[in-house]
């Protein structure tokens, strides 16, 4: 015996595999058996973990030779050679992708229950079981894998006959076991407890990561085409977004804004995507007239949101505005474009005075928030508010002033977007 459990035998396994570590990776366990081990790897690598559901095709005759697999999402690999080999026909292939297909149809409503797989493109893919004895499952998950766009496969398995990796003809580019012994009849000799995997603990396994690492954020640098110039930025979006929010940086400020990153990052952490970006280029900036120029900053602003929406990752999501500052006025005034489809706006110490009469055509839900010691513009946001036609809000942040410095102040600012946000963004 090698292992007491899975769990075991995962810590064992995650050991081998700490060279992983600060990489972009993504842990996927083969149900159910693999499950278990897969989150002890994604725990160890704080990794993200999801399942790879998978059905082999077998050939009728000899069930265990793969002559295919189907994956998620419409995936189907056929293995060519296998199929020339045993002469399976059309007919004898559809019959068992159709009963393949409805297992694998159930299995992805009893794993998943509506929650979208994590995004695999361009990542390094950990493929984790409890065991491997002939591969043919294993295969198959490389396989599909590989056509979701999977940039590096590593296989891992506790356990594996000796001389394993030659079974997998190079689908994998790193394979990785703790044992490989010569007398191999079957997995479970190496274990304590083997008894079955139940579904309950493969969710179990699910949530608990999903619960100690939060959502799963991908990030990258943008450049963003409008008209005259091309401005730079950061987007964010975490695995399985509710929506995304774009930032309007007030006068003076950026897309590195640390206030606006504190915020975003609190966003991010509630499920919501985000983006920074410059509204001005570095030359234009340097005109302090432009960072007053409301009408140009907000139709920099439409221009983001219609290129955004019109990304593939993006294109379904509902859309916000986050502005501070003069920024806020930026963000009320493209909010009031009669084309306009973002789903709600907050203001963060705000100048909705410089929107003028655009204010009365923001049909978008919006939050004001103001600091209680930043009298002026709290003066300013009532008077805005009264302009307002659409659902509005005017929240105080007792003791803030402008910039929101005090202990917590900020905090709280990202608390009251988070909710806004998140209830503006759920289907009416």
């Amino acid at each position: 015996m090698e292992f007491s459990d899975r769990t075991d035998a995962g810590r064992q396994l995650a050991a081998r595999l700490d060279h992983l570590k600060g990489q972009d990776v993504v842990v996927l366990g083969l149900p159910r058996g693999g499950v278990p081990v897969a989150a002890q790897v994604a725990d160890a690598l704080g990794a993200p973990l999801d399942i790879c559901l998978v059905r082999k095709l077998g050939v009728p005759y000899q069930p265990e030779l793969a002559m295919g697999a189907l994956g998620e999402g419409g995936v189907r690999v056929l293995n060519e050679r296998v199929l020339r080999e045993t002469g399976v026909g059309e007919r004898d292939l559809a019959a068992v992708e159709k009963r393949e297909s409805v297992e694998l149809e159930q299995r992805t409503r009893r794993y998943r229950g509506g929650r979208e797989p994590v995004p695999l493109d361009g990542r390094t893919v950990v493929i984790v079981d409890d065991g491997l004895a002939t591969g043919a499952t294993a295969l198959a998950a490389c396989r599909v894998v590989r056509a979701k766009g999977a940039a590096r496969i590593v296989l891992a398995v506790p356990v594996a006959p000796h001389g394993w990796t030659t079974r997998l003809g190079g689908e994998a580019d790193e394979t990785v076991s703790v044992r490989e012994p010569d007398f191999f009849y079957a997995i479970g000799q190496f274990y304590g407890d083997f008894s079955q995997t139940s579904d309950a603990e493969v969710l179990a396994c699910l949530d608990r990561i999903r619960a100690v690492q939060g959502p799963v954020v991908r990030d990258w640098d943008v450049r963003i085409p409008v008209t005259g110039a091309t401005l730079a930025g950061r987007l964010a979006l975490p695995d399985g977004a509710a929506g995304i929010v774009l930032f309007a940086h007030g006068s003076g400020s950026s897309r590195h804004s640390p206030r606006n990153r504190s915020v975003a990052d609190a966003l991010n952490k509630a499920g919501l995507g985000t983006l920074l970006f410059d509204l001005l280029t570095e030359a234009e900036a340097v005109d302090r007239a432009h960072v007053f120029d409301t009408p140009l900053l907000a139709g920099r602003l439409v221009s983001a949101t219609e290129w955004l929406a019109a990304r593939p990752e993006s294109a379904e999501l509902p859309l916000g505005y986050f502005g501070a500052s003069t920024g806020a006025a930026a963000a009320l005034w493209a909010a009031a474009d009669p084309g306009s489809g973002v789903a709600a706006v907050v203001s963060r110490g705000g100048r909705p005075d410089l929107a003028g009469d655009r204010l009365a055509g923001v049909r978008a839900p919006t939050l004001l928030v103001v600091g209680g010691r930043d009298a002026l513009v709290l003066d300013l946001n009532r008077r805005a508010q009264s302009l307002l036609r659409c659902e509005s809000r005017l929240t105080v942040v007792e003791g803030a002033t402008h910039l929101f410095e005090e202990p917590g102040a900020l905090e709280e600012v990202a608390e009251l977007a988070t909710s806004w946000f998140a209830e503006h963004f759920r289907p009416q």
